[in-house]
């Protein structure tokens, strides 16, 4: 007897719990349906990015805005995804045309965001910290050329003090007067000097 009545609460218990068993799964999707949904609506609601969060790159400047890249290319050597090209030129310091500091400079820099992986390596390799990365990821494009950014498009915007390049140093400061912040604006005589070229142009 005790066997039977086992077997038949057992067969009324799979029959109670397959019949009651979408009702259960319709329990959980009703409570949820007017529950505050917890995503972000992007694009009209954006979360700030962490302070470390590689975004696109930024090409920067010197405080008298001399650009800080060297040409070296150490950054398109360090690019495992091949996605830097860095064409270095000299100064012309005959006409005292100078983009920076050094001997060299970043003549023509792209950077090709389709193959881009932002692993920072190149931020790694960069001996002057004249690549950095912005917080910036809203790069999407319908154009694949877009997505090869320039060396303008890269380059930091000038800031109150500085100059656009070219131009002369700093009188009397060295190449390394300016990484240890020696300068700290562009001069009177920098100034002078990018108004008469200004004046020669026109």
């Amino acid at each position: 007897m005790r066997r039977s009545s086992t077997v038949a609460d057992e067969t009324k218990g799979g029959f109670f719990s397959e019949l009651f068993a979408p009702v259960a799964g319709f329990g959980v999707t009703f409570s949820t349906m007017f529950r505050k949904v917890a995503t972000q609506e992007y694009p009209e609601v954006k979360w700030p990015t962490q302070p470390r969060f590689h975004g696109r790159h930024q090409l920067n400047r010197h405080p008298d805005g001399l650009e800080k890249c060297i040409g070296c290319e150490l950054c398109a050597w360090a690019c495992p995804a091949d996605a830097i090209l860095v064409e270095g030129r000299d100064n012309d310091d005959a006409r005292g045309l100078r983009f920076s500091p050094g001997e060299r400079y970043g003549h023509i820099y792209q950077i090709n965001y389709l193959r881009c992986i932002f692993c920072g390596l190149c931020i790694e390799a960069c001996p002057t910290r004249a690549l950095t990365m912005t917080n910036e990821y809203e790069m999407a494009d319908n154009n694949r050329a877009d997505l090869i950014f320039t060396k303008e498009q890269l380059l930091a915007p000038i800031q109150e003090g500085m100059l656009p390049a070219p131009h002369p140093m700093v009188d009397g400061m060295e190449e390394r007067d300016y990484y240890q912040g020696k300068v700290t604006a562009a001069t009177g005589e920098q100034r002078e000097w990018a108004e008469q070229q200004a004046g020669d142009e026109r």
